[in-house]
């Protein structure tokens, strides 16, 4: 069906509808809890302490740095662990204050919708030249690869020989909470793929890389062929333990599930947090010390807006991704199913592409290289690049765009 550019949601991020970091309690609690637990031991951390070479090294590094700002440490390391800890304390609050009164808000209208299904929408931005689907996560919005004026991916490829298609997943509606992943998989993904009309270059970005794995397997008559962007494979590579203490938080989630039938925003922002417990509180001090005009600021604020304006996951898909994924590891191990059949990347004969960024810490390189080992053929593309950097941080088209552009082109 044909659709227009959908109105400016009341909730969209914004000054005024800011959330992040979220949970909010969540962050500022861990960095309440470190700071304590710093100055609870800071008693025994002084110079006749038997410490480490390295524990050392940062006692006096902390002490010469307020030395040189003008302060005494007269109270000696424990009294210059308290002003650094201050310190650290006073610019995660003075970063967080900057994020939410910083006056970027993204703008750019929605293409037209080729296709629509319940909540789900198939956006294309047009150009000339093979269609090349893209489909994100089921947790994010989709709008990462198009996230404002010169970050976007796809009308910089629309702009190169290429026809970007976006599969938008929506916000899950009551139909929508009782899917399963072969429910997203063998029906709505696979019908907006043969909607399409024409065979596509089916890419998938992070979980959804997942998704797209599964459905060029099932139907490689509807593909010409497969892009992988940072898609974990093997969930248990990089630290099998830390998987396997977020699939352990599932029978803590249950009461969430059972209330609205979906895994809500914030307790998703619970288990990445998990993955990185002190990453948000480091990253907004970094940003209170940049220029709020300045391009990396505005590029900051673009992405946390992403990052803390997602969406709910279907309780049904949740249980099978924390207890299936994250537990057991079933994807490594070929047990995962979709429509009651293994997925098997080594039965894909279809020209693959597969990025695997470099800096990546949400998706290790550990756990996305399996996948593109076991794909025969595969061209690995290690990007010197982050998760969300790769796909649209200030180097995305050094690192990602122009080699992904040059690859479908030259097939």
């Amino acid at each position: 069906m044909e659709g227009s550019a959908q109105p400016q949601r009341p909730d969209a991020p914004g000054p005024l509808h800011r959330r992040g970091p979220r949970p909010l309690l969540l962050h500022l609690t861990l960095a309440m809890l470190r700071s304590s637990a710093s100055l609870a031991a800071s008693p025994t951390w002084n110079a006749a302490s038997p410490t480490s070479n390295a524990t050392a090294a940062a006692a006096e590094a902390i002490a010469a740095a307020l030395a040189a700002g003008g302060g005494e440490a007269t109270g000696g390391f424990p009294q210059a662990l308290l002003e650094e800890t201050l310190r650290q304390d006073s610019a995660l609050i003075a970063g967080i204050a900057a994020y939410r009164r910083h006056p970027f808000r993204r703008d750019l209208p929605d293409p037209p919708a080729i296709w629509a299904e319940g909540e789900s929408r198939l956006l294309d931005y047009g150009g000339s030249g093979p269609p090349v689907l893209f489909v994100p996560s089921l947790i994010n919005r989709a709008y990462v690869l198009d996230l404002a004026p010169g970050r976007s991916m796809l009308r910089w490829l629309a702009g190169q020989g290429l026809r970007p298609l976006l599969l938008d997943w929506g916000w899950p509606g009551a139909v929508e909470r009782r899917f399963s992943l072969t429910d997203y998989i063998a029906g709505r993904l696979e019908r907006a793929i043969g909607a399409v009309g024409a065979p596509v270059v089916l890419g998938g970005y992070c979980m959804g890389g997942l998704l797209a794995a599964a459905a060029a397997q099932r139907r490689p008559d509807l593909l010409s062929a497969l892009v992988l962007l940072a898609v974990p494979w093997d969930f248990h590579a990089d630290d099998p333990e830390r998987a396997q203490a977020v699939a352990r938080m599932l029978p803590l989630l249950e009461p969430a599930l059972a209330f609205s039938d979906t895994l809500p925003i914030d307790a998703l922002q619970l288990l990445f947090a998990l993955l990185d417990p002190y990453g948000i509180a480091e990253k907004y001090r970094g940003f209170a010390r940049l220029d709020p005009a300045s391009d990396r600021a505005r590029l900051f604020v673009a992405l946390e807006d992403w990052l803390n304006d997602g969406v709910p996951l279907a309780a049904p898909v949740a249980r099978e991704c924390l207890e299936g994924w994250y537990g057991r590891n079933t994807p490594a191990r070929l047990e995962w199913r979709v429509a009651g059949l293994p997925v098997d990347p080594a039965t894909l004969r279809l020209p693959t592409f597969v990025a695997v960024p470099a800096r990546d810490r949400i998706v290790p390189p550990e756990s996305a290289r399996p996948l593109a080992a076991a794909i025969p053929g595969a061209v690995l593309h290690t990007p010197g690049a982050g998760h969300i950097g790769m796909a649209a941080g200030s180097t995305a088209e050094a690192a990602l765009w122009r080699p992904l552009r040059d690859w479908i082109l030259a097939r």
